[in-house]
């Protein structure tokens, strides 16, 4: 579980990151840059996988995360998605 929080705090410190970038790609025509990071976990306590990526080109930026977890008790999840587009010329 510990993990996961992990990746969810990775999650949430990239999307200011990416944002912030979004300058930087409407003055570079050629900039492509992106970030991905996944995990899951199954054992005797329940099953989950959390996933987080952030795409940055010159069409716009965009930064989706998820995670979800079923055991016992039922299955829980979240997703998160944010983007942005801008016009070149």
């Amino acid at each position: 579980m510990r993990s996961l929080k992990r990746v969810l705090a990775a999650g949430a410190i990239a999307v200011p990151l990416v944002i912030g970038c979004a300058g930087l790609a409407s003055a570079q025509e050629g900039l492509d840059a992106n970030f991905g990071a996944g995990q899951f976990v199954a054992n005797q306590n329940g099953a989950g996988a959390a996933s987080a990526n952030s795409v940055l080109n010159s069409d716009g930026v965009q930064h989706t995360d998820f995670w979800i977890w079923s055991d016992d008790t039922g299955v829980s999840g979240a997703f998160t998605g944010s983007g942005a587009t801008w016009q070149n010329g």
